[in-house]
């Protein structure tokens, strides 16, 4: 990074990436090398931020491809040469192992690349590794930590550690971004595991209407609520990532519908609060919090509202938004999705079943149940 200063390159955009990319200020090879270089210090030393679950052997040789492309001409796509850090439930067929956090898939490598992570590679993208992540997508233990894993251990939020609440499942996904350890990361949400530690987090998350991403190869909860979705550190940079992520699996029929071609940053140029309707959940929303949060909440909605936003009081509308928390598909479905996963999984690893899976932890309690697996 002879050309630039390291300062230029955190809280970087991709359009600002992109114009060091052409101006030949800045190559892929030393980007990742440059994060690679703060998850060393401060992911793994340092604070401990603990996000990233294990980085990928092969991302220097992948980011060095990319830069010889570009210079003979051929660019990919808007994420040509750009590191991205995908959450450990979702496969990657290469030296990187897929496991939900877990200690029983801890030897798990996925036989082929998951649907998005195949079209994260077409696009040019460098896989620079696999976020930590809270065990099983937060559907293991009443009382599990946001963003622990046995595998991984806790994710901690960068601007509190040990302190503020990282949020999950996709805690690492969110963490690695806000810290600059990547440039974008995706994660995956059934209820909340892209929204929440993004704004934890302080960064932008999007999670799509179920089939506009496909979910072939992303270990499962909930077949009619699971997706993938980008995170970024704004939202343009989060469009561009859905633009890529998005599209039609002949193996996922949710998506059999999704549109050929989308354009999500359409437009963003002149977006505008105004004539939009907001829903918030106000009294659930606030039920947790003190009179200190309960006023930025308050401003927050004036603030949306001064811009010409409309809001839309749920809880006034919808009795169903006064109810407990209904899980209650999510336990229907997560049996036979995790069943149908283990499928995809190697026999020499005797884990073929949800049955199996339980019986090792149990076997391996004092490392795999530190929080139990109600």
């Amino acid at each position: 990074m002879s050309q630039i200063n390291l300062l230029q390159i955190e809280e970087m955009t991709l359009d600002q990436l992109h114009t060091y990319y052409e101006n030949e200020e800045l190559t892929s090879y030393e980007l990742v090398k440059h994060y690679l270089k703060r998850i060393a210090m401060y992911d793994k030393a340092g604070p401990s931020i603990n996000s990233v679950l294990e980085v990928n052997p092969e991302a220097l040789f992948i980011a060095r491809n990319m830069d010889a492309e570009r210079k003979n001409g051929k660019v990919r796509s808007p994420l040509h040469g750009v590191p991205v850090i995908v959450k450990d439930n979702i496969d990657t067929s290469d030296q990187m192992h897929t496991s939900a956090g877990s200690l029983a898939l801890q030897n798990h490598y996925a036989k082929k690349d998951a649907f998005i992570v195949q079209k994260l590679r077409d696009a040019g993208a460098v896989i620079l590794g696999k976020a930590n992540m809270t065990e099983w997508a937060n559907f293991m233990a009443y009382n599990m930590p946001n963003g622990f894993s046995s595998r991984g251990g806790q994710v901690l939020n960068p601007y509190g550690p040990g302190v503020l609440d990282v949020s999950g499942s996709s805690s690492g996904s969110g963490a690695a971004v806000a810290c600059n350890f990547t440039m974008l990361a995706v994660g995956t949400e059934t209820s909340g595991s892209i929204l929440c530690p993004a704004g934890n987090n302080n960064i932008v998350g999007i999670k799509p209407t179920v089939g506009l991403v496909s979910r072939t190869g992303i270990i499962p909860i909930s077949i009619s609520q699971d997706t993938a979705g980008p995170m970024a550190r704004n939202v343009k940079d989060a469009a561009v990532l859905l633009e890529i992520l998005s599209g039609c699996d002949s193996e996922d029929s949710a998506t059999h519908c999704a549109p050929s071609s989308n354009s999500y940053t359409e437009g963003l140029a002149n977006a505008s609060l105004k004539g939009k309707r907001l829903g918030v959940t106000y009294d659930f929303c606030l039920r947790n919090l003190n009179e200190n949060q309960k006023s930025v909440f308050d401003q927050a909605l004036f603030d949306l509202k001064k811009e010409g936003a409309e809001i839309v009081y749920l809880d006034q509308i919808s009795p169903l938004e006064n109810g407990r928390f209904d899980y209650n598909v999510l336990l229907y479905e997560f049996k036979s999705g995790i069943n149908n996963y283990l499928k995809t999984v190697s026999p020499a690893l005797g884990l073929q079943t949800l049955s199996d899976i339980i019986a090792y932890n149990e076997k391996h309690k004092e490392d795999c149940l530190k929080h139990n697996q109600e």
